[in-house]
């Protein structure tokens, strides 16, 4: 794509939005980039006017209608009144990973699900640098742009592979874009604010493999049955993974990861992150490295001493035999339901935040799991009367009270939780600002 001279628009102002800015200043595009906010990034502002671009803050106006290409940054939803303007104007608008896949010939791997997708890029990025060059990208915080501008500037790659993490809304405006090799981890209810329904949104997340052909690899976990039933709906060819030895070559048998292509097996009780989710995932990373050309030797050591993420069902500390567990990244019910089916009993929950939806009560499949719920936050009314009849919750205002609360609840054999379910933005900034003032106040009451 030559962009020598084009006239680019890019909305949103954010890491992405600068990256994409910055690529195609670099190649010779005239930018101009909105954002609707004022109070963003000084430094993005500065670096870009000093390679000429051009910058508005506080409006989306009209201007970015002049553009020949627009780039959509994945945090800006497609219902706003801009967007229609460049719909009606049949002005091209793609997303930023389709704007950096049209300038890269880098070979892709992308990673795809509701839960769990950047501690399985992360983990798959530890097994494949054995043998390769890789790096990752996407939603994992390093935009793609931001991966091409650097290849393009120091014209040096070796890179055999970029892994990009892709949120539905970085696949939603993409058109071209196709991968070597793609996998889905899982697909439940979440940002349902953004999608007319959940089947929009689960066919958001299956269009990652539209452009994908039958020599390519596309894998999908087989134990997730909206999955199998989406799978179902395409006349595709696809690779499973399981826990099930029935539907993949990794599979999980007698507390070990075994292979069906040697005799090498990874107990579990030996990795550094435990969860039943995680199994699930070391096994469609393996499915992967395998497919590359990787031993199981190989592949079972990276899993073994993989230690995980933090704010991600990370535990931290254990003290007179009470297990303290930040589940900070869990913002859905879903992903609450993962980290109680890794514990399995005596669990005091951490709940509540800004919730996504109002009812909770997918959590009384667990109820047997849970000694008493702590609700916190604008959320907390909606988890008590979703929940109480089945389950203890204690409502409280304050994320401070909460841990407290557990705090003083929890006795020898007990986990406490916090797997919030909601987003943080009643109260923090994000979920790890969330998830590190746990941890300080677990280690305050403690020292």
């Amino acid at each position: 794509m030559n962009l020598s001279n084009k006239n680019i628009g890019i909305l949103g102002l954010g890491v992405s939005g600068y990256s994409a800015a910055k690529l195609a200043s670099s190649l010779g595009a005239n930018v101009f980039v909105s954002d609707s906010k004022s109070d963003v990034n000084d430094l993005y502002i500065k670096e870009l006017t000093d390679m000429g671009v051009d910058i508005e803050l506080g409006v989306h106006s009209r201007k970015i209608l002049n553009s020949e290409l627009i780039i959509k940054s994945p945090g800006i939803p497609s219902d706003i009144e801009i967007i229609q303007s460049i719909l009606d104007s049949k002005t091209e608008i793609i997303s930023e990973i389709e704007f950096a896949y049209r300038l890269s010939d880098l070979k892709i791997i992308a990673i795809t699900g509701t839960n769990g997708k950047t501690t399985t890029v992360t983990c798959l990025y530890e097994v494949l640098k054995k043998k390769f060059n890789v790096v990752k990208s996407g939603n994992i915080g390093t935009p793609f742009s931001e991966i091409v501008y650097k290849e393009n500037k120091y014209k040096t790659s070796n890179t055999d592979f970029c892994i990009l993490e892709l949120s539905s809304f970085q696949i939603d405006d993409i058109d071209t874009f196709k991968p070597e090799i793609a996998m889905i981890l899982n697909i439940s209810r979440d940002h349902l604010d953004r999608y007319a329904d959940f089947i929009d949104y689960s066919k958001s997340k299956m269009n990652l493999f539209k452009n994908m052909k039958d020599n390519d690899l596309i894998i999908y976990n087989h134990d997730d049955p909206v999955l199998c039933e989406e799978v179902e709906k395409r006349d595709r060819v696809f690779t499973a993974y399981s826990l099930d030895k029935n539907f993949s070559i990794f599979y999980l048998e007698d507390g070990c990861i075994e292979s069906v292509h040697s005799k090498k097996n990874l107990h579990i009780d030996d990795c550094k992150l435990s969860g039943i989710h995680n199994v699930s995932n070391f096994i469609g990373i393996a499915t992967i490295a395998s497919h590359l050309g990787l031993d199981d030797r190989d592949i079972f050591e990276s899993l073994k001493i993989f230690k995980g993420l933090e704010h991600r069902f990370e535990t931290f500390k254990e003290v007179d035999g009470v297990k303290f567990i930040n589940d900070s990244k869990a913002t859905n019910i879903a992903s609450v339901k993962v980290a109680i089916d890794s514990i399995d009993k005596n669990i005091v929950l951490i709940m509540g935040g800004l919730p996504k939806e109002s009812d909770f009560s997918a959590i009384i499949e667990c109820s047997q799991s849970i000694k008493s719920i702590i609700a916190y936050g604008k959320a907390s009314n909606d988890i008590y009367n979703s929940l109480s009849e089945s389950c203890k919750v204690v409502k409280v205002e304050k994320f401070e009270e909460a841990i407290n609360s557990a705090i003083n609840l929890a006795v020898k054999g007990d986990s406490v939780l916090m797997s919030p379910g909601c987003s943080s933005y009643d109260q923090f900034k994000n979920f790890e600002e969330r998830g590190n003032f746990f941890k300080s106040i677990v280690e305050r009451h403690y020292s």
